[in-house]
């Protein structure tokens, strides 16, 4: 499966394609702005794009209409600070085929990604099979004649692929273009090797030589003589799967507390020219987009409290009130907890149970 991620905060996209890669065991691509989450997604084929609302050059909102009205029905998974009931009708009008509000539970994400993949091949079980062959994309275990396969994540991501739309054949340069990102694309040789170690592992559990057949002159695809349509549910390893989540979170809110104080320093700024009269349009602009990305990002990396400050600081600077003492006085107190709250632990993640959907 492959992904698009259009965010232009780094830490929370790098945070949720680390997420993405561990639970789902997809590529993920990541676009820092609605331009390039444009070219990206009319040059590639993806099975989901989750989009940010505020982005440069072009916002989530119109990137979203733009696809739509191109003709494109891939899953869009919109993500935002914004809660209003209004906002949610604006995503789901524009085309977003579902809306996830910042700050969010990871686990969560990833179930709702889960269940617009499945909505996305509404015809495929939760668990895919193929003969003796079980795949489980919640656990990610794969087994033959229930004995465990221990594949690579590029196996394991071919043989999803394979699994996801069986009777299709696939040819190398799609394999490559479906499984490897922009930054290495490999020789096609290189799939070649792939298919061989898969192969290899599948017979070593007992299965057919060919049971990955190779079409001559066009590609690969799963033994249509051994397809099997009776699959049996299996169980997840939740706990494990909630450790894998909150490692890669760990790591990538270390990447953002790290850049606090650019942002920071660009809320002091702007508050500070508020109380003298002189706040630009581009300054208070620039304010409430850095308000309203640490609004989201500070609550799902954990910091709650910080996160309520950040929001009320947006709405506050959305207010044109500009010579009001009372209001340019609430804002200097809110900036200065602010800073005090983010120089504190974080309470806890947001690590919710994952939804069974």
């Amino acid at each position: 499966m492959k992904i698009l991620v259009v965010e232009d905060d780094t830490s929370i996209a790098q945070a949720i394609a680390t997420v993405l890669a561990q639970q789902q065991r997809c590529l993920v691509d990541i676009a820092a702005d609605g331009q390039e989450g444009w070219e990206l997604a009319t040059a590639f084929s993806y099975d989901l794009i989750l989009l940010d609302v505020m982005l440069p050059k072009i916002d989530g909102m119109s990137l979203c209409r733009q696809l739509r009205q191109k003709g494109d029905q891939i899953p869009i998974l919109i993500l935002t600070a914004k809660d209003s009931s209004t906002d949610k009708v604006i995503g789901l009008d524009a085309g977003a085929d579902d809306y996830v509000v910042k700050p969010f539970d990871f686990p969560e994400l990833v179930a709702r990604v889960r269940a617009l993949l499945r909505r996305g091949a509404s015809t495929l079980p939760p668990v895919l099979q193929w003969g003796d062959l079980r795949l489980d994309p919640s656990s990610c275990e794969v087994t033959y004649e229930h004995q465990v396969l221990h594949l690579t994540p590029k196996e394991y991501a071919l043989l999803e692929l394979f699994l996801r739309d069986a009777r299709h054949t696939f040819s190398r340069s799609t394999i490559v273009d479906r499984l490897w990102n922009l930054e290495d694309p490999p020789q096609e040789d290189t799939v070649k090797s792939y298919i061989k170690s898969l192969r290899q592992k599948l017979k070593t559990a007992g299965a057919p030589s060919d049971f990955i057949e190779t079409v001559y002159g066009l590609g690969y695809r799963l033994n249509p003589l051994l397809q099997d349509s009776h699959p049996e549910p299996t169980a997840s390893d939740l706990d494990e799967m909630q450790q894998e989540i909150l490692s890669a979170v760990v790591k990538f809110r270390e990447v953002f507390t790290a850049g606090m104080s650019d942002r920071l320093a660009v809320l002091a700024q702007a508050v500070e020219a508020l109380c003298s009269g002189t706040l630009s349009h581009q300054l208070r602009s620039q304010a409430i987009r850095e308000a309203h990305k640490l609004a989201g990002a500070l609550g799902s990396f954990g910091f709650a409290e910080a996160s309520q400050l950040a929001q009320e600081i947006e709405s506050l600077l959305e207010d044109k009130t500009d010579n009001n003492f009372t209001h340019c006085l609430r804002l200097c107190q809110l900036l200065k907890e602010l800073e005090g709250q983010t120089k504190q632990n974080p309470d806890k993640l947001i690590m919710g149970k994952l939804f069974t959907s």
